[in-house]
Parts: C-alpha cells; structure tokens; sequence
C-alpha cells in the first residue's frame, strides 16, 4: 500500500478544529465512526477484520517497543553506576567481547523475525483481496469524489456540505456529504480508486484502507464491514487548496435496505440466482422440438 506508513491522519488536521464542535448524528445508526472525539489519542474503533487485526499487531508493537526502552534504559543506568569514575577508579582495557557482539546481534534479528512474523500476513491481506461480492470505483477530482457501482448501474458525484446545510442535516461539517456512499453489511466489497486530474487518497480509518488515488492508474482497496453504521474519512493526499473538502462517508446498512438504494438510484439490483427444482416445484418442462 503506497505511503502506508503516512500517518492517517494528514487530511483531517484542517478539518479537526472545525469539527469538533458540530452537531451529534443523532438520527444515524451506531457506531458513528471517522470524527474527531475530545482526548481521542488511538486508533478510530475497527469496523473490519482487517482494521482490528491492525489494532492487535499495534498493540504487539507497543509491548515490543516499550520492553526494548526498558531494557535499554536498565542498561544504561547499570553502566552508568556500575562504571563511572568513582565505582570503577581503574578501568579495564579490553575493545571485544564474543558473548556481548553476539547477544546484541541475535536479539535484534529475533525482534525482527517476531515482527515479521505479524506485519506480512497482514500486509498481504491487505493488498490481495478476496473475491469481491461488490465493487465500487472511486475517482478523485479537484477537489470532491466521484463513485461509480459498474455492476449495479449507478453513479453520482459526492460534494463536502456547506456548514448550514451540514448543521441541518445532523451531520459534522468536513465530513458529511451530500450523496454519502453506500454499502451492504457483510459483503467483500472492492473499491477501485483512481484520479481525474491530481493525486489524491482514498482513506476510511475504521477500515483499514488507504490508497492513493493516481492519474491514468488504478488501485484497489477492500473491505468488509461487520456492523450497520455511519463512517468517516478523508483524502489523505494533500492535492491542493480544497483538500481539506474532500470528505467520505459511508453508510452501512442491510442488504435489503442496500437494495433499496440502489433502486432508489435508478440502479439495477442484481438478480437472485433460482432456486433448485424441488418435488413440490418441479423445474420447467423443456420446449418441444420442433419438426423439421
């Protein structure tokens, strides 16, 4: 995933101070997900397989990095007593130590190994999805986003709220949308993200997804949401003046709420596959052939 290790943050800096005192969406189903919370310091909640194993090997890093300060910091403090001047007035002259050189060389690649061990599985289900039940094409612009259902036949263009019509909507202003994006629960979605004109990124946090969005080049995202909820995100990429407007939101509801979107939208839901003949409805008698 390109710039993975960019904080996700870069896109919602601008909006944060404007944010936080906006409306609750009261009238939304929980979680609401992808806002600025007062004292908030860790991740957003995962709303994804994948976004919580990111929360488990954060977790792992935190007791890797903080057992290595401690016992580096043990260290030290004993060297600094153990050796100063007044503790140790004749000092020893020696310049190696084979036990020493190669404890603090198999350590580090033990660490390295442990984390090894955690990041790649990870990294590679991020990047290689399953096979996708819906796909969503999402498309920069300067400076909003445009989405496309190919499947499903619908398409509109998602533009940030002005701050009145963000208040009257119930939503947080720099993150609702006029036409949010939506999605059924449980379902492998896919979401192909390109550009028309600059880079930009594609970033929901609560799902663990976050591609740049490149001209005349497509990436892909996926993801699979487990609960019905609102959630937010951002570009990530900064692409200009109006980079702070480009917000996403993403409604996950039932699959047959879903459906009713799409027809709301003029779109053509997808056909249920028939059912197996069965002794109470018995399958359709073939044609008669014809006579030649």
């Amino acid at each position: 995933m390109q710039r993975q290790a960019r904080s996700w943050s870069v896109g919602a800096l601008g909006a944060a101070m404007a944010v936080l005192a906006g409306p609750a969406l009261a009238q939304f189903p929980e979680p609401v997900a992808g806002r600025p919370v007062d004292g908030a310091i860790d991740f957003q909640k995962a709303a994804s397989p994948v976004m919580q194993q990111v929360e488990n090997f954060h977790v792992f890093l935190l007791w890797v990095i903080s057992l290595t300060t401690l016992v580096v910091l043990a260290l030290l403090v004993w060297v600094m007593l153990r050796y100063n001047k007044k503790a140790n007035p004749v000092p020893r002259k020696f310049s190696h130590n084979t036990l020493v050189e190669v404890v603090w060389t198999v350590v580090p690649v033990l660490i390295l190994v442990a984390i090894a061990i955690q990041s790649f599985p990870l990294l590679a289900r991020q990047e290689i999805p399953p096979q996708a039940e819906l796909t969503i094409k999402a498309t920069g612009n300067k400076w909003y986003w445009s989405y496309e259902y190919p499947d499903l036949n619908v398409s509109f263009d998602s533009n940030v709220l002005k701050e009145a019509d963000a208040a009257k909507a119930g939503k947080p202003y720099l993150l609702g949308v006029d036409e949010p994006i939506y999605v059924p629960v449980n379902t492998t979605v896919r979401v192909l993200i390109t550009s028309n004109d600059v880079i930009h990124s594609w970033a929901v946090q609560s799902f663990a997804v976050k591609q740049d969005a490149i001209p005349g080049r497509v990436n892909q995202g996926w993801f699979i949401v487990e609960k019905p909820g609102v959630y937010f995100g951002q570009c990530s990429e900064l692409c200009g003046i109006r980079h702070a407007y480009m917000p996403i939101e993403v409604h996950a509801v039932p699959k047959a709420e879903f459906d009713a979107w799409v027809a709301s939208k003029g779109g053509q839901v997808a056909a249920a596959t028939p059912p197996a003949a069965t002794p109470e409805t018995p399958a359709a008698p073939a044609a008669a052939a014809q006579p030649s």
